[in-house]
């Protein structure tokens, strides 16, 4: 590999067979070296082959003035994450790099942020969550800052993000609006969730892509409407719920549901209801 620009001692771009950029990385892989050296390849800790242009310019950008250490921790967080939540959008390490090395910096100063999505971010994704923890512990044992519970909440949503591929603001309206539908379910129907049903890990998953949709205004068209009619029949009380919620999300959102869309949200009330168990009024 021949080296197409150097960044820093640690960090070089260079271009491959098929004339894309790459990010290098590696301890002291650009010392002594210049534009159209070989790279000794014993010292390449990381390549960054990333398949947008643009994401590299980002990459290559953010990597000239952050210190090799947090890139390499957030890449092993990212590592950790791909093997527990499957693919995740690339534009990751740039988001959770930056994010990691500013609230780091900010710890560093005694101005942490505090995070007002935090209660809902550890219920809804826990797989997240845990992620998220974990994060803190290997940003505390590589780089010893001790960052506080709340930054776990914002590494989740981080990683939520990259399964969506949406950007931060949008998540956290994607977060909300869970919040709420879960909460009209709750006392419209006067349950208690068990959160550790599969229904109810499906219904917020269900949850999860439904209020993405919602607030992209993209629509999921009527098809079948016999199937309609059945649903609507065999489960009264969740189709009744999920009308309340189509109604509630127009005031809100003035966005009106189809009805394919109150079919869907109707079988997986049906699942959770099923599951739960009532309020006690006593």
């Amino acid at each position: 590999m021949k080296i197409a620009k150097i960044l820093n001692n640690n960090v070089v771009v260079v271009v491959n067979d098929q004339q894309r950029e790459q990010v290098v990385m590696g301890r002291g892989l650009a010392f002594m070296k210049k534009t159209g050296d070989e790279l000794d390849d014993s010292k390449i800790e990381k390549i960054f082959a990333l398949q947008n242009d643009e994401l590299v310019a980002h990459l290559t950008e953010l990597l000239s003035h952050i210190p090799m250490e947090v890139m390499t921790t957030c890449d092993q967080i990212i590592s950790l994450a791909r093997t527990r939540l499957g693919k995740l959008q690339e534009n990751l390490y740039i988001a959770l790099t930056d994010h990691c090395n500013f609230a780091i910096e900010r710890q560093k100063k005694g101005v942490p942020i505090s995070n007002a999505l935090l209660w809902e971010t550890r219920r809804l994704y826990p797989k997240e969550y845990a992620l998220g923890v974990e994060a803190l512990d290997i940003i505390d044992a590589r780089l010893g800052v001790r960052l506080p519970v709340d930054e776990a909440g914002f590494i989740a949503l981080h990683l939520v993000n990259a399964q969506l591929n949406g950007e931060m603001p949008e998540v956290a309206r994607i977060t909300r609006v869970m919040q709420e539908i879960l909460n009209l379910v709750k006392y419209q129907l006067r349950l208690e969730y068990d959160e550790e049903s599969l229904s109810y890990q499906r219904f917020v998953t269900h949850l999860k892509f439904f209020a993405q949709r919602m607030l992209n205004r993209t629509v999921v068209a009527d098809d079948d409407m016999t199937l309609h009619v059945a649903v609507k029949e065999n489960y009264p009380q969740a189709w009744q719920c999920a009308e309340k919620i189509g109604e509630y999300l127009t005031a809100q959102y003035q966005r009106g549901l189809t009805t394919e869309e109150i079919m869907y949200l109707s079988i997986n009330i049906e699942r959770v209801r099923k599951e739960s168990k009532p309020q006690d009024h006593a």
